[in-house]
């Protein structure tokens, strides 16, 4: 199997073989390095070895084959050569990926078809995103084309579905919550370092507490270092439009008994909060964060934010939230930093994880 580092130099019938991290890694490789023609044989899970499987994450093994010129009539039409491939030279356009260097003799059988539900999924695009795309027609028509081709494609139809619907800003009095352990107050901390930095906006900042504790000592510290004022809250919150921005911390949202809410639903009514954050932690198991978004939307949620994306390997899930769930993005927090880690281009840093060409 030979290594090429552009289409041109790849040898037609040759066979290549990556072992990469992603369908996405995978799409670009192939069409970076065999062409717009070639053609995935086969996919499958690559275990890895000794202390790799310990921090690495899962890996795929994508063998593709370049496409050889129609035979002469009296050649083999089978006689296209499997090669063997030397190790990568230094600074070549593909990144350092694990191979073995070469594609054993029934290492694998007649060319498989691989499908893109199958190359989703494995991203993470849940069961149900894949059943709402299923039916349609543009749908079909992506399944119907080369693989790397149909993922570039899928990216331009989800950026599509994502920029058509009006943005909405978040309102000047707006309302962070979310359940324990979601990071609500660090992303309104973050929300605050741009509204102050980069927006260059002023207003003030109210912790609430009911019969729950709210314990936000690092807001208070964080908000006397950005020359915000920090209150208690003590109704009413009504103040004229020149005060600038409104935000409320409020304590945690609880997901077992959705009554004890009642609390936070009535303060929002009755201050007339007319934007409300969902802060929600992204590496939460499926079921979690479905019951979470749902406790969220039912307090009349009108924002999201996404939380812990360091600690997340699949954003792909992220798509149901972000297109079927009606709340507008307000950004991603990536990291801890109080000032920063903060992605506000929500739609194309998701893009850029899941999918080629965004």
């Amino acid at each position: 199997m030979t290594t090429a580092s552009n289409p041109a130099l790849a040898v037609p019938g040759a066979c290549y073989r990556f072992v990469v991290g992603s369908a996405t890694e995978a799409a670009q490789l192939i069409r970076d390095q065999l062409g717009a023609d070639a053609r995935v044989l086969s996919v499958r899970t690559a275990e890895q070895a000794g202390w790799r499987r310990w921090f690495g994450g899962a890996r795929l093994e994508v063998v593709a084959q370049v496409p050889a010129p129609a035979p002469a009539d009296d050649e083999p039409r089978d006689a296209a050569p499997v090669r063997t491939a030397p190790a990568a030279p230094a600074g070549a356009a593909v990144p350092p990926a694990e191979r073995d260097g070469s594609v054993r003799p029934g290492s694998f059988g007649r060319p498989a078809s691989i499908r893109l539900p199958d190359l989703l999924r494995r991203s993470g695009f849940s069961e149900g995103f894949l059943s709402r795309l299923g039916p349609t027609s543009r749908w079909n028509d992506l399944a119907d084309r080369p693989l790397h081709q149909s993922l570039v494609q899928m990216a331009d139809e989800l950026r599509r579905q994502a920029t058509s619907r009006p943005p909405r800003p978040l309102p000047p009095r707006a309302a962070f919550f979310g359940p324990a352990g979601a990071g609500r107050t660090t992303a309104l901390c973050k929300w605050l370092a741009a509204e102050v930095f980069r927006r260059e906006r002023h207003g003030r900042v109210v912790k609430v507490e009911f019969d729950r504790p709210n314990p936000t000592e690092p807001l208070a510290v964080f908000c006397e270092a950005l020359g915000v004022p920090y209150e208690h809250h003590s109704p009413p919150l009504i103040a004229p439009e020149a005060s600038g921005f409104l935000y409320l911390d409020l304590p945690a949202l609880t997901l077992r008994r959705t009554a004890d809410n009642t609390a936070l639903a009535r303060l929002l009514q009755e201050e007339r909060i007319e934007g409300r954050v969902l802060v929600l932690n992204a590496a939460y198991e499926s079921a979690t964060l479905r019951d979470a978004y749902a406790a969220g939307r039912d307090l009349g949620a009108t924002h999201l934010v996404l939380t812990h994306l360091d600690e997340l390997a699949q954003w792909g899930r992220l798509w149901d939230y972000l297109l079927n769930g009606g709340l507008e993005p307000l950004f991603l927090a990536t990291g801890p930093s109080l000032t920063g880690d903060c992605e506000e281009d929500v739609h194309g840093a998701i893009l850029r994880r899941t999918l080629p060409g965004a």
